[in-house]
């Protein structure tokens, strides 16, 4: 059901909230796709207060909208209705990176207000203030053993696309461009590509890294045995009181 929100009661008592440039993706995101709010309504208790949607009530608003919907929660407890409204915020579970980073653009989950990983080139401009994503990467202990290139990516679904895309009747530059676009459908297994990296050549890493299938932090790097120090790195930092 659908009710005027000026009806609706914002709750005091909600623990959580969107501040900022996340609180202006929201309002975007429901200004682009305003089915969302059919599918996952404001919840609120029979007095009109809101138990679940709060940051969304708020962001209703500022869209301009003049009607929200809405389910009514009722006969619950005053117990109930704090529990509620705490698991409804909460997070259960983690994301899967490596599928997010294969399967989606990180600039558009960036949009949806998904706090992602750093790409080179997603750089937003947002009223003339230019700012990178967070980063959110995880740390891999590299194995004893060099993994085979072919265990490091999955070309299946990729594989499809390009032989369905020759099988079709399109120019040599359709051809081309649609196989280079089936190429980001490949998979990578990023813990056995940061195996592969540690007992590459300095030339490979060098070459990993500038294609950003590894992030180093050198020192961490160090710290943590990732990368093995040669006689020269080592005497320059004991040189300048680092070792």
């Amino acid at each position: 059901m659908k009710l005027e929100i000026n009806k609706l009661k914002p709750n005091k008592a909600n623990p959580r909230i969107i501040k900022d440039k996340k609180f202006k993706k929201l309002i975007k995101s429901i200004k682009e796709f305003p089915e969302m709010l059919d599918l996952r309504p404001i919840v609120v208790a029979e007095d009109m207060t809101i138990l679940g949607g709060n940051m969304r009530y708020k962001a209703c608003i500022d869209a301009g909208l003049k009607e929200v919907p809405v389910t009514i929660a009722k006969g619950l407890t005053d117990a109930q209705k704090q529990e509620f409204i705490v698991k409804d915020n909460v997070g259960f579970g983690e994301w899967e990176w490596d599928m997010l980073a294969n399967e989606w653009d990180s600039v558009q989950l960036a949009e949806w207000g998904l706090d992602v990983w750093e790409n080179q080139d997603d750089v937003i401009e947002e009223e003339d203030e230019t700012y990178t994503r967070k980063i959110v990467a995880p740390t891999y202990e590299p194995k004893n053993k060099k993994p085979e290139l072919e265990d490091l990516f999955n070309t299946d679904k990729a594989d499809e696309l390009i032989h369905k895309i020759k099988q079709a009747k399109l120019s040599e530059e359709e051809t081309l461009f649609l196989s280079h676009c089936a190429l980001r459908h490949t998979v990578y297994d990023y813990s056995k590509i940061a195996d592969f990296y540690a007992h590459s050549s300095k030339e490979i890493q060098k070459l990993m890294e500038d294609s950003a299938l590894v992030i180093i932090d050198f020192d961490k790097a160090i710290e943590n045995g990732y990368v093995k120090l040669t006689k020269e790195i080592a005497s320059a930092y004991k040189k300048n009181g680092i070792l």
